[in-house]
């Protein structure tokens, strides 16, 4: 069954390899909804051990390749591999004197990518650190694995590309999620209580033309601005449909999915195979 859907399901270059256009992401499994504490906690609840490998496998059914998570979860992964499955799994990662052999653990863990943490990126951007970025990339690169940067703010894509940075590829947040007070103050004329994630829809277009203006592949995450147009299901056809117009045929999506309610996996893969030509790919 799995080889079927593999077949049907759009697939992009990967290196040696090939991912699905549709890559499992893993706020919801882990509790992130970007929310609330309340929607964490509901998550964390749902997502047992059996039901993350339930749906790790329930994914690889439909074609869905890849899953894009932490270190946290490797384990989760190899368990799931041991099982005899066979999906990708690519991993943020950062600078943590905590950890500090956490690029060898993932790249011996069957990591394929690993890629700098989208949250640690953008604050060395604004700090004007993001040189330390590279030299991350560089010691991902030792280790053997693919190699990618992680960003919520377009300008960050822009100034890795303008350097001819060594990286096989983005994640690219297509909402920025970072802006400081006096940004909201400055595009809003007043700032949102409270002072949190604030979703604009001019947003996705700017990080759409960046990403069409790399060679590497870019993929895509928060398409659905973290649950928040996922109240009607007209909203989430919508969001993919103008995804996969803006983005190149190379790139692909992360989308985190919860299954409690309803097939999130089976729907978006659908939405995935009916709309991947509108970039090119098909």
């Amino acid at each position: 069954m799995a080889e079927n859907a593999q077949a049907g399901m759009p697939q992009i270059p990967f290196g040696k390899h090939s991912l699905s256009r549709l890559i499992l992401g893993a706020n919801p499994i882990g509790g992130g909804s970007h929310l609330s504490r309340f929607v964490n906690l509901q998550m964390k609840r749902y997502f047992t051990p059996e039901r993350v490998q339930a749906l790790l496998q329930h994914c690889e059914d439909l074609g869905i390749n890849t899953w894009q998570s932490g270190p946290g979860h490797l384990q989760a992964y190899r368990t799931f591999r041991e099982q005899g499955r066979e999906m990708h799994y690519i991993s943020l990662a950062r600078e943590d004197p905590d950890d500090p052999d956490v690029i060898q653990r993932l790249a011996s863990g069957g990591t394929l990518g690993i890629v700098h943490h989208g949250e640690v990126t953008d604050v060395l951007w604004k700090s004007g650190e993001i040189a330390k970025v590279r030299e991350y990339c560089k010691t991902v690169r030792d280790a053997g694995v693919m190699v990618g940067i992680s960003t919520h703010i377009p300008a960050v894509v822009e100034h890795v590309v303008s350097e001819g940075w060594d990286l096989d590829f983005f994640l690219c947040c297509v909402y920025e999620r970072h802006r400081t007070r006096q940004e909201l103050k400055a595009l809003l004329g007043d700032v949102p209580i409270p002072l949190k994630e604030v979703y604009l829809e001019g947003d996705p277009p700017r990080m759409f033309d960046v990403m069409r203006q790399t060679d590497v592949p870019c993929l895509a995450f928060k398409i659905l601005a973290a649950g928040r147009l996922c109240d009607r299901q007209e909203w989430v056809e919508e969001a993919f449909e103008s995804t996969f117009r803006q983005i190149k045929p190379n790139d692909a999506v992360i989308v985190g999915m919860y299954p409690e309610y309803e097939d999130q996996p089976a729907i978006n893969a659908e939405y995935v195979r009916r709309f991947s030509s509108l970039s090119g790919a098909g």
